[in-house]
C-alpha cells in the first residue's frame, strides 16, 4: 500500500466566484484523496492527504484543468503531517493575511442558465437573476474578500432551503455560487414611473411595451443603469438624444443573438466571437448599407456599436421586445453612469419615462467594454465590465506596491503588487467634478479590495490634470512623474510583456512635453525605464488652445498659415468662415494664445476641416473617426509627409497639407483624398521608424496613443512595417488610448525600481 502523504496547496489567481472549489473537490475525491478546500485573501488554499502519486495528479488537474472562468497563475506545494483525513470537504473561508486574489470580473449569463429561465418547469423560469458558478454578478457585487456571499451585496438575501440546497451539494453547479438566489428568496425586479411610483404589473412586460410605445426606459445592469429606446424609431432616439445632451456620439445598440446582428452588420469570425464572449462587450462593426436602424442612433456613420444580452433581465426584456433596441449609458453628457437606485431617480427622471430595476444592489459601477477586431484579435477601445479587475500578469516583478493615477481623459486607475497589475475600469473624463469624485472613491475601494497600500504613485508631468493634484495631496508615498508618451510606449511594451528597447511610436491628442509645448506625434527610442524623443510631428500654433481641439476648423487655419503664409489659395470650403477666419490666422502667431503643438491627432482633424468634413467636434476624436470612415479603403495612392532631420527627426505636416489642398481645389473626391492622407501618414511612420532602427539597430516597433484606434491606419501601418523587417507590437488587453496609460505609469515605476535593486 503506498505510503499517505499530505500537501498543502495554494493557487492564486481568478480562483474564486469561479467555480474553482467545486472543481478541486471534484478532482479531489475522484482521485481518494482526503482533506478540505477554502478561500482565504491570497486565493485558494487546498490540504490534500493520500498517495503522492494522487496528490500529483491533483496538482497537474489544478494547472491544467482549471474551470473555464478560472485564471491559475502560480500553485506553490508544500509538506504538512498527515492527519488521517479520508473524506474531502470544503470549509469556510479564512480571513487575514495578505490580499493578493484577483476578484472576478462580472460574466454572461451561461447557456445552462438561459434553458432554465426559458423552461415553464423550472423553478427559475422567467426568473431575472438566475445565476451560478459559470457566470453572473462578480466584481459589481463584491464589497470585500474572501468572495463568499457575506461580503457581497447578496448579502440582505438570505437563501431559501431549496437554493441552500444546491448552494452545499458539491454535484450542482451552483455549489458556493455566491450570487445564486431565485424567486423565493432572490432580488426582485420592479417597473416604476419617473417619480419612483410603482406600476401594475409584469415589470419586464411594462418595459417591454413602453418601449414599443417610443418610451425612453431606463434598466438597471450588471454595473449601472442605461437608457434604452426602440433603435427602428428615429423619434425615440432623437428624444433621447435631446434629453441626454448627447449632439451626435452614436448609440449602442443591444440585438437579441448572433442572427439579428448579422441583419445590422457585416461579421467575420473574430467579430462574432467577441460579441459572444463570456465579457460580452459592445463591438464595433460595419453597418450594412440598409441596416433598419433609424438614423438618430448613429448619425452620419458608417459603423454600429453592437452588444449581445448579458444578463436575464436584458434577455427577457429582448424576448418581450424583438427589435434592436439602443442601450447607452444611464448619465446625462460626461457623467459618471448612475448605478444606486435613489441617484438613478434623482438624475435621470428628466430622461427616462419608466425605470426597470431591482433591489440588487451594485457596489462598483461599471460602464460597458468596447472592442473591435484587428487582424483576428481584439482591440480594446474601454476596459470596464467584463475585463476589470481581472489583472494584467507582467514577467517582471514589482519591487514596491504602485498607484498609477492615470490621464485625465478616458481615466483608469491601476494598482500594481508583485507581478500584477489591476486597472480600474473605465472612469471616464476626470475634468467633470463628479467623475472625479467617482475617481478618488474608486481608488479608495480598489485598495481595500486590494489590499495593496502604495509605497509609489506615479502621475502625469500635466501640472494641471486632477490626476496629478490627486497624486501630490497624498501623504507618506514616494512621487514620479511620467511623461504621457513614455506612458503610452511603456503601456504597450507591458501589454504585450516585451521590456523593450523600441521604436515607439505614440499619436494622439495631446501630452504635456518636457519642453513645455503639446506633445502627440512622438517617436521615441523606449524602453520601460527612459526614453529618448527621436522624432515628431512640426510642431504648429492650436489657436486658442482648448478651443482648437474642439474646433478641428482653427487647426485647419494653422496649418494653412503655416504652409502658406498670407497667400491661401482662394476656394476652399474652409473660406465659408471667411469673417473669423483672420483673427484667427492672426491668434496664430501669439504663443500664449496659441500653444504649440506636435500633435497626430490635430492634423487629422485639419485634415477633415479642410475636406468639409467636420468644423466642430461634438464628441472627442468625432473628426479624426468620420475621416477614417470616408476613406476609400481601395485607394493606394498617398501624398508625401517628408521626414527630415538628423538626431531628431520631423515630420512636416505642412508640406502634406499643401498636396490635400491641391486636390481638394482640383476636385478630387473626399473619399480618394482621406485615403490618400492615411496612406501618407502611415509610410511617414515607416520611414521615420526605418531611419531610427539603421541609426540604432532597434528592429521592434510599438504603435500606441489614440490615433491608432483607427483600425485603417493600424492595419496599413503595421503591414508596412512588417514588410520592411520590423517585429511590431500593437495593443489587445489594454487601450492604446489614454484608458491604458496607468498600465504604462505603472510599469514605468516597476522598472525604476527594478533599476535601483541591481
Amino acid at each position: 500500500m503506498d505510503e499517505l502523504v499530505r500537501r498543502r496547496i495554494r493557487v492564486e489567481g481568478v480562483v474564486q466566484g469561479v467555480g474553482f472549489r467545486p472543481f478541486v473537490h471534484s478532482v479531489a475525491t475522484g482521485l481518494g484523496l482526503g482533506g478540505h478546500v477554502g478561500n482565504d485573501a491570497r486565493g485558494v488554499i487546498i490540504e490534500a492527504e493520500g498517495p503522492e502519486g494522487a496528490i500529483a495528479d491533483l496538482v497537474h488537474a489544478l494547472r491544467t484543468r482549471c474551470p473555464p472562468l478560472a485564471v491559475v497563475e502560480e500553485v506553490t506545494v508544500s509538506a504538512v503531517p498527515p492527519l488521517g483525513e479520508r473524506t474531502f470537504r470544503v470549509v469556510d473561508s479564512a480571513d487575514g493575511g495578505p490580499r493578493t486574489v484577483s476578484v472576478p470580473a462580472d460574466v454572461a449569463t451561461c447557456e445552462d442558465c438561459l434553458r432554465e429561465i426559458s423552461d415553464p418547469a423550472d423553478r427559475r423560469h422567467g426568473y431575472a437573476f438566475t445565476n451560478c458558478t459559470g457566470c453572473g454578478p462578480r466584481f459589481t457585487i463584491v464589497r470585500d474578500i474572501p468572495y463568499d456571499r457575506g461580503n457581497t451585496t447578496m448579502a440582505d438575501f438570505p437563501l431559501c432551503p431549496a437554493c441552500a440546497a444546491e448552494y452545499h451539494d458539491p454535484a450542482n453547479r451552483r455549489f458556493h455560487a455566491q450570487p445564486v438566489c431565485c424567486p423565493e428568496c432572490g432580488p426582485r425586479l420592479r417597473l416604476v414611473d419617473a417619480a419612483g411610483n410603482p406600476l401594475p404589473g409584469d415589470p419586464v412586460d411594462g418595459a417591454a411595451a413602453a418601449l414599443a410605445q417610443g418610451a425612453i426606459v431606463a434598466v438597471k445592469g450588471l454595473g449601472g443603469f442605461h437608457l434604452a429606446v426602440d433603435a427602428t424609431d428615429d423619434d425615440a432616439a432623437s428624444a433621447l438624444r435631446k434629453r441626454k445632451n448627447r449632439e451626435a456620439k452614436p448609440f449602442a445598440v443591444m440585438v437579441a443573438d448572433l442572427e439579428r446582428a448579422r441583419q445590422l452588420c457585416s461579421l467575420d469570425d473574430a467579430e462574432a466571437a467577441l460579441l459572444t464572449s463570456r465579457r460580452r462587450p459592445i463591438v464595433l462593426l460595419d453597418r450594412l448599407p440598409h441596416a433598419p436602424v433609424a438614423p438618430a442612433v448613429a448619425p452620419g456613420n458608417t459603423q454600429l456599436g453592437l452588444l449581445l444580452p448579458y444578463t436575464p433581465v436584458h434577455h427577457l426584456l429582448l424576448r418581450r421586445f424583438p427589435k434592436p433596441i439602443v442601450l447607452t449609458s444611464g448619465n446625462a453628457s460626461d457623467e459618471p453612469i448612475a448605478h444606486r437606485d435613489d441617484d438613478a431617480l434623482q438624475r435621470l427622471s428628466s430622461i427616462a419615462d419608466v425605470f426597470l430595476t431591482h433591489d440588487r444592489p451594485i457596489h462598483a459601477p461599471a460602464d460597458d467594454s468596447v472592442v473591435r477586431a484587428f487582424r483576428g484579435k481584439q482591440l480594446v477601445l474601454r476596459r470596464s465590465r467584463g475585463y476589470t479587475p481581472e489583472p494584467v500578469v507582467l514577467p517582471w516583478e514589482f519591487p514596491r506596491p504602485v498607484l498609477a493615477c492615470g490621464a485625465e481623459l478616458k481615466n483608469t486607475f491601476a494598482l500594481a503588487e508583485r507581478r500584477k497589475v489591476v486597472l480600474s475600469q473605465h472612469i471616464g473624463d476626470l475634468e467633470d467634478y463628479p467623475t472625479f469624485r467617482s475617481y478618488g472613491g474608486g481608488i479608495e475601494h480598489f485598495r481595500a479590495l486590494l489590499g495593496i497600500d502604495p509605497q509609489v504613485v506615479v502621475h502625469d508631468l500635466h501640472p494641471e490634470y486632477l490626476s496629478t493634484k490627486y497624486a501630490e495631496e497624498l501623504d507618506d508615498v514616494e512621487l514620479l512623474g511620467v511623461q504621457h508618451h513614455h506612458a503610452h510606449i511603456a503601456s504597450c511594451l507591458a501589454d504585450n510583456g516585451h521590456p523593450g528597447p523600441v521604436v515607439g511610436v505614440a499619436f494622439d491628442g495631446l501630452g504635456y512635453g518636457p519642453d513645455g509645448t503639446l506633445w502627440g506625434g512622438e517617436f521615441l527610442l523606449a524602453d520601460l525605464a527612459g526614453y529618448r524623443r527621436v522624432g515628431h510631428l512640426e510642431p504648429v500654433p492650436l489657436p486658442g488652445g482648448a478651443a482648437a481641439v474642439r474646433q478641428p476648423w482653427r487647426v485647419a487655419v494653422s496649418y494653412l498659415v503655416r504652409a502658406y503664409g498670407n497667400d491661401v489659395p482662394a476656394g476652399l470650403a474652409l473660406l465659408r468662415r471667411r469673417d473669423r477666419w483672420a483673427r484667427i490666422a492672426a491668434l496664430t502667431r501669439t504663443p500664449r494664445h496659441s500653444p504649440l503643438s506636435s500633435s497626430a491627432g490635430r492634423l487629422f482633424d485639419a485634415v477633415a476641416a479642410l475636406l468639409g468634413v467636420r468644423d466642430v467636434n461634438d464628441y472627442e476624436g468625432q473628426a479624426a473617426i468620420e475621416l477614417e470612415q470616408l476613406a476609400d479603403p481601395t485607394e493606394r495612392g498617398r501624398y508625401e509627409l517628408p521626414v527630415s532631420g538628423g538626431d531628431v527627426l520631423r515630420l512636416r505636416g505642412a508640406d502634406l497639407i499643401r498636396e490635400v489642398v491641391n486636390d481638394v481645389l482640383a476636385g478630387a473626391a473626399p473619399s480618394a483624398v482621406a485615403a490618400r492622407f492615411h496612406n501618407a501618414v502611415g509610410r511617414a511612420i515607416v520611414e521615420a521608424c526605418v531611419r531610427v532602427r539603421d541609426s540604432t539597430g532597434v528592429r521592434t516597433a510599438a504603435l500606441s496613443g489614440g490615433v491608432f484606434q483607427n483600425a485603417l491606419l493600424l492595419d496599413r501601418t503595421t503591414a508596412a512595417l512588417r514588410a520592411r523587417g520590423f517585429q511590431v507590437l500593437v495593443h489587445s488587453r489594454v487601450p492604446p488610448n489614454d484608458g491604458g496609460i496607468s498600465l504604462g505609469q505603472a510599469a514605468v515605476a516597476g522598472a525604476l525600481d527594478r533599476g535601483r535593486e541591481s
